[in-house]
């Protein structure tokens, strides 16, 4: 892996005036900028959880720049769980350092797993191009905090095909009315996808490839 690939630790400062602990990698040259919020903090979520991780690691070698970070309360960030309402502040300091960060012609994509995908959608920066869903519950907040759902920008939702929470038939009812909207099912997979992760891999590629 290149030096200028190697992840390095960073800090994060919400609106709020939160230190949030994340990790990024900015490589000199890259096709995408991919910032990943983790899954439920009270359910063990961070910013190494599997899938967060895997997707770290593949967009990593991949030519892109990633930022991973934990929500506030969760490793070193400072706060407290704020039930996904000051999270969502935690989501924009994310997006707003990566998007100030490298190539600012390169697509910008917010991502998240579980908990961070619910997130993920609160989040309608203008500087995005796009958001990518991996097993969004859909019920972290109430719908009209998910101000991606009307918009125009491309949003991709990986959706296991035995999730426990929210299987592509109950998502796509979900997002009926949504605009520029994807289920894209997760063959094999449930709401961990353990042994599935090459997957999303495959997923994000075609996704990041699309904008």
């Amino acid at each position: 892996m290149p030096d200028d690939f190697a992840p390095t630790p960073t800090t994060l400062t919400t609106a709020d005036g939160l230190s949030l602990e994340a990790q990024w990698a900015v490589p000199l040259k890259h096709r995408a900028k991919v910032v990943v919020a983790h899954p439920h903090p009270q359910h063990g979520g961070n910013m190494h959880s599997l899938v967060v991780s895997t997707l770290f690691a593949h967009l990593i070698g991949s030519d892109c720049a990633v930022l991973r970070f934990n929500f506030r309360g969760v490793g070193r960030s400072e706060g407290e769980h704020d039930f996904g309402e000051g999270e969502q502040l935690d989501v924009r300091a994310a997006v707003d350092s990566l998007a100030q960060s490298g190539d600012a012609q390169c697509p910008l994509v917010l991502a998240g797993w579980s908990f961070g995908a619910d997130l993920a959608l609160t989040c309608d920066a203008p500087e995005l191009a796009g958001w990518f869903l991996v097993a969004p519950p859909l019920r972290v907040l109430g719908d009209e905090r998910f101000k991606a759902a009307p918009d125009p920008r491309p949003k991709w939702l990986a959706i296991p095909e035995r999730d426990q929470f929210n299987p592509p038939d109950q998502a796509q009812v979900a997002i009926a009315d949504w605009t520029n909207a994807e289920i894209h099912p997760i063959s094999g997979a449930d709401h961990f996808l353990v042994g599935r992760t090459d997957k999303l891999n495959a997923l994000i590629d075609s996704f990041l490839s699309a904008l």
